[in-house]
């Protein structure tokens, strides 16, 4: 006769192998809709360009080797590819560049907020959030009439005096960075006020209570608290904006891409899926570092706080 821990054993397997069973749909769903198709980025990744766009089933690592190094055409040399490494060189840097500004900024605006009487922040909420209502083209063509040479800066700026002829904004590196701090600056927000939400605002009265300055308040007290907010509103601007494609090609132009035009150029004009396919990997691969870093940081500062 069974015992009762054989028999609770007995139903615990049953309970695993009903849950697997229940859950095959969903991780078929996960494995031909997500896997799939990166899987098949990866095998073109290795195969050889064809000649009008498509790929020749031929194994070749040439898209790899091309990522980084480019091939003399004489001589058949290797030399870094310049162009490439530029393109990563700017794009790593605008996005790292937009965290900043959009931290600096969403900042003060997420503690504005946490700071405001409870019947009020919903509304501060509600002004935030209105640009996620308007399509990303249409935010990146309104901040183009902002930066063009008739737009709203070079006519103030004429206006008080300051220049006497427009100064040219588009098609520049602080064009594409202005863009990206408009567009993303509501997503660096959100997950600051939720933590600052959650701040006990007894501590940084006691804090003044102990005769700290604002700045001492701000860098042990406030910072250390929204840690989590900083670091998950880091993430979620820097990872769509290094892989931005709308914003650099209208405020950028074709003299400023980033490694999503890149690989649109690749898949398109270029002709060549497979260099188009290495380079979203790379690109893959610099996000995966990025969520690494995420989830360790989240991890330790869980730790941190018990």
């Amino acid at each position: 006769m069974a015992t009762a821990i054989e028999v609770a054993e007995k139903a615990e397997r049953d309970d695993i192998r009903s849950r697997w069973l229940l859950s095959t749909p969903a991780l078929l769903i996960v494995f031909v809709a997500a896997l799939g198709p990166l899987l098949i980025v990866v095998v073109y990744s290795f195969l050889t360009p064809g000649n009008y766009g498509d790929v020749k089933w031929q194994f070749s690592t040439d898209a790899w080797v091309s990522v980084l190094f480019e091939r003399d055409v004489f001589d058949d040399t290797l030399s870094l590819a310049t162009a490439y490494l530029s393109i990563f060189w700017r794009s790593v840097s605008l996005s790292l560049a937009t965290t900043v500004l959009t931290l600096i900024l969403g900042f003060p605006t997420a503690y504005f907020i946490a700071t405001r009487p409870d019947h009020r922040r919903d509304i501060w909420l509600f002004l935030i959030t209105i640009p996620f209502w308007t399509n990303l083209l249409i935010r990146t063509f309104a901040m183009q009439q902002v930066l063009r040479n008739d737009g709203i800066i070079n006519s103030v700026l004429q206006l008080l005096g300051i220049t006497d002829h427009p100064v040219q904004l588009m098609y520049t590196n602080f064009a594409v960075l202005a863009g990206m701090v408009y567009v993303f600056l509501p997503l660096m927000v959100l997950p600051l006020y939720a933590s600052m939400e959650k701040i006990d605002f007894r501590l940084v009265e006691a804090g003044y209570d102990l005769y700290a300055t604002r700045s001492q308040v701000l860098r042990r007290i406030i910072v250390p608290l929204v840690t989590p907010g900083i670091v998950a509103g880091s993430i979620l601007v820097f990872i769509p904006s290094l892989g931005a494609y709308v914003t650099p090609r209208v405020l950028g132009g074709g003299t400023n891409l980033m490694i999503g035009n890149l690989i649109e150029l690749q898949f398109g004009q270029g002709r060549n899926w497979p260099l188009g396919a290495a380079l979203s990997i790379t690109l893959m691969a610099i996000v995966m570092v990025a969520l690494l870093f995420y989830v360790r940081n989240t991890t330790r500062s869980d730790g941190a706080h018990g």
